[in-house]
C-alpha cells in the first residue's frame, strides 16, 4: 500500500482514476489544484477549467469515495509559469503548447514536490497513458485508447518521476468505459463534458486574449519573395499552417489558398505562401527530456546515427507519428531532463505545419523515448 495524492480536477477522468487507486488498497487523499485567478467564474460549456463548479464537483467525488479532500490555490504559479510563458512565446513568434507547460511545471513538478514534502509515495492523475515496469525501470507508454492517448503531453515529466506517478486510466479502452464506471460508482461527474482548447481562454478567442496582453502592432503580410500582400494587427495573431483570417488583399495568381509559412518578430511580418512550402523533413530541437536513453538502439552512445526506422516522432498532441530517417543528439547517454541538450530528426516522410515552440515526442512502438522543444523546421537536401 502507498500513500497517494490524487489530483481531482472535477472531471470524470480524475475521479475514476482516484477511485481505482482506492480500490487498489492505497491510502488516497484528493486535492483540487485551483489554477484560475477568477475561480468564481463559471464554465462555458466544455470550455475552461478550475471554475467554482469544478472545485465543487471534485469535493463531491471525494466525499463519495470517502477520502480526505483539499483545495490548493496555485493560481499565481499557473499565471507565472503557464499564462505568462504563453504570451511571451507568442511575442517571440513561437506557438507554445500550454498543456505541456502545465503538465511540466504545475501538474507534475509542483504537485510532486508538495506530495514528497507531505510524505506521499506517489501522485495519481486521470491522464490516458500507461507506466509499465520494464527491464531498466518504469517506462511511459501510450494509453490503450488511441483517441484519448495523452502520452504526448506527459513526456515532459521526465524519467525520474515515472516511479512516483500512478496513471490508472492507461488501460481504459475508451472514454465511454470510464463514464460507465463513474456512473456505476455513483460519481455525479459521469456525464460532465470534457474540457478542451486552452483552459485559461474559456471563450476560445485566442486573438482577443493576446490582443489584451500584447496590444496591436500593424505590420505587413508578405510573400516569400517579400511582396506586400496585405496587413495585420500583430504577428502574434498568426501561427505556421494557418489559412483563415489572413485578410489578404488579392488572391494568388494560381487561385490557390495561401498559408502562414513563418512570422518575423524583428520586422513584424507574416510570410504566406502555397501549401507545399509548409512541407519539412528536418526538425531541430532543444531542451531534450530523455525518458528512455536505454532504448535508443544504435543511437545509445553516438552523436549521430541512422537506422532509425523503428523510431517515430509526433509533433502534435493527436497528430500522426512519422518515421525517422536519422537522428542526431548531443547527450542521450546522460539522460538529462532539460538543459542545453539538442536533438535533430530527419523524417522519412515530409510533414506540414511544424511550428517553433511545439513539442516533438519520440516513440518506439508505444513507448515514449524522449521529448524536446522544436526550434526550427526546414526542407532539407533532397526534398522536392
Amino acid at each position: 500500500m502507498m500513500r497517494v495524492l490524487a489530483a481531482l480536477s472535477g472531471g470524470v477522468d480524475s475521479a475514476v482514476a482516484a477511485a481505482r487507486a482506492v480500490d487498489a488498497g492505497h491510502e488516497v487523499v484528493g486535492v483540487h489544484m485551483a489554477l484560475s485567478s477568477q475561480p468564481l467564474e463559471c464554465r462555458i460549456g466544455s470550455r475552461g477549467c478550475c471554475s467554482v463548479e469544478d472545485a465543487g464537483d471534485a469535493a463531491r467525488a471525494a466525499e463519495i469515495m470517502g477520502i480526505p479532500f483539499y483545495v490548493w490555490d496555485l493560481a499565481e504559479d499557473f499565471e507565472k509559469t503557464v499564462i505568462e510563458d504563453f504570451v511571451e512565446q507568442y511575442s517571440l513568434g513561437r506557438t507554445p503548447n500550454p498543456c505541456v507547460r502545465c503538465n511540466e511545471f504545475v501538474k507534475f513538478r509542483e504537485l510532486a514536490e508538495r506530495a514528497r514534502a507531505l510524505g506521499f509515495d506517489a501522485v495519481c492523475t486521470g491522464h490516458y497513458a500507461s507506466i509499465v515496469e520494464g527491464p531498466a525501470g518504469p517506462e511511459l507508454h501510450r494509453g490503450a485508447d488511441p483517441l484519448k492517448d495523452q502520452s504526448y503531453v506527459l513526456a515532459v515529466m521526465g524519467r525520474s518521476e515515472l516511479s512516483r506517478v500512478l496513471l490508472p486510466l492507461g488501460g481504459a479502452s475508451s472514454k465511454a468505459e470510464v463514464r460507465a464506471e463513474a456512473e456505476a460508482r455513483g460519481l455525479g461527474v459521469c456525464d460532465k463534458p470534457d474540457s478542451y482548447d486552452i483552459c485559461f481562454i474559456p471563450d476560445g478567442d485566442t486573438r482577443a486574449f493576446l490582443r489584451a496582453r500584447l496590444g496591436s502592432r500593424p505590420g505587413r503580410i508578405v510573400s516569400p519573395e517579400g511582396e506586400a500582400l496585405g496587413s495585420h494587427g500583430g504577428y502574434w495573431n498568426f501561427t505556421v499552417g494557418q489559412r483563415k483570417g489572413l485578410r489578404i488583399d488579392r488572391p494568388a495568381a494560381d487561385g490557390r489558398p495561401r498559408y502562414v509559412l513563418e512570422t518575423r518578430p524583428a520586422t513584424n511580418e507574416v510570410v504566406v505562401g502555397a501549401s507545399e512550402l509548409l512541407s519539412v523533413n528536418e526538425i531541430a530541437c532543444t531542451d531534450v527530456v530523455w525518458l528512455a536513453p536505454d532504448d535508443l538502439g544504435d543511437q545509445g552512445g553516438g552523436a549521430a546515427a541512422s537506422g532509425t526506422s523503428d523510431l517515430f516522432v509526433q509533433v502534435r498532441a493527436h497528430g500522426e507519428p512519422v518515421p525517422l530517417a536519422s537522428l542526431t543528439h548531443s547527450d542521450a547517454g546522460a539522460a538529462r531532463e532539460g538543459g542545453e541538450s539538442a536533438l535533430t530528426v530527419r523524417l522519412a516522410l515530409p510533414i506540414r505545419g511544424v511550428a517553433a515552440g511545439q513539442s516533438a515526442v519520440l516513440y518506439r512502438g508505444s513507448r515514449v523515448i524522449g521529448e524536446a522543444t522544436i526550434e526550427r523546421a526546414r526542407r532539407g537536401a533532397g526534398e522536392d
